[in-house]
């Protein structure tokens, strides 16, 4: 592990080209994430995981997934059932508190089930965002509640399924995203809270969760914190907020530097990220010259991060002895994934 670099790099495609794997071979990034765009049949995908670890030499990379349910969801049919959002976890949750918390962790359960098939072993989840009215909408539905306690109690639900299942869990998106009024696939969004609204409201899930092994920051600009710059970026809200008010000593890593939210060239933006507090620089889109920016300003990982992500390592224990068809049987009481 100690010549990774502290980066998690997509690929263009559902293969990878010669550029691509001479370029991980150089670069060696920590880990990989796969897209939509990466997602083709059974054989391919595992294949596509299989390149990707053998281009750094190590055979326990973590490739990661968003695969939370609902709009976001990389794996589909016949892949994988489609399974509801979060939301429709939470509305469980509100009429029956025992069920909602069972159905959070049986679906992250059988993801588990579904990522390990083809060698994925990091799921984007749980969701820890808690929206507030007029909030944009790239949360919405992804989230459990519009109140901390089911996105507590089914966020805890979720990651200890996944854990169980041998996949490592990513909390996200810290130190809160459900405030913000823009989306930031497309702009920054500035979140104008005061700072006890933010330590009751948005903080609280992630100060309860704050022995999780991973968390994805937000780009986010929280104005009574720092107006300057979002919490990627912020070494006000890393260090203050995330690190010592949340309790957070796990391995942390950005949000997608592909996103419009963030700005400066590529390059910038990693050494930004880097010098605020992030273990790692997130980086999606596939995009080769964007890719190379990054690597450009990352290095290898060392000291406390390095103790982090070995660390989160841990985590990935071998899976309980739980029967997938039991699981889904039960499951489906609760909800009909659609196969």
């Amino acid at each position: 592990m100690t010549e990774s670099k502290s980066m998690i790099l997509g690929c263009a495609g559902k293969t990878l080209t010669r550029e691509e794997i001479r370029f991980y071979r150089n670069e060696c990034p920590w880990a990989f994430i796969l897209f939509a765009r990466n997602i083709g049949e059974a054989e391919q995908i595992r294949d596509l995981v299989a390149e990707m670890r053998d281009c750094i030499g190590r055979p326990d990379a973590l490739v990661f997934i968003d695969q939370e349910g609902g709009r976001v969801q990389r794996l589909r049919p016949p892949l994988a059932p489609n399974y509801p959002a979060g939301g429709a976890l939470g509305a469980l949750w509100r009429d029956d508190h025992d069920a909602g918390a069972r159905a959070a962790w049986l679906m992250a359960r059988l993801h588990a089930f579904d990522l390990l098939r083809y060698g994925i072993s990091a799921d984007c989840l749980p969701v820890l965002d808690v929206p507030t009215e007029g909030a944009s909408d790239v949360i919405g539905a992804r989230a459990y509640g519009k109140d901390p306690r089911p996105v507590i109690e089914l966020g805890r639900a979720a990651a200890e399924g996944l854990m169980s299942g041998g996949v490592l869990p990513v909390m996200k998106h810290v130190p809160g995203h459900g405030r913000a009024f823009a989306d930031t696939h497309f702009e920054l969004p500035v979140v104008d809270a005061s700072l006890s609204d933010l330590q009751r409201h948005d903080f609280a899930p992630f100060r309860e969760l704050n022995h999780l092994p991973m968390a994805m920051t937000a780009h986010v600009v929280y104005s009574a914190i720092d107006p300057k710059n979002p919490a990627t970026t912020s070494g006000k809200v890393i260090d203050e907020i995330i690190r010592r008010e949340i309790g957070f000593d796990g391995l942390l890593m950005s949000d997608d530097t592909s996103m419009k939210a963030l700005s400066g060239d590529f390059a910038t933006k990693a050494a930004s990220i880097l010098a605020a507090g992030c273990d790692l620089v997130l980086h999606c889109n596939g995009v080769f010259e964007e890719m190379a920016g990054i690597a450009s300003r990352t290095k290898g990982l060392e000291g406390k991060s390095l103790e982090r992500a070995k660390r989160a390592m841990t985590y990935i224990k071998k899976s309980d002895t739980v029967e997938e068809t039991e699981i889904r049987a039960e499951f489906a009481t609760y909800f009909d994934a659609v196969a």
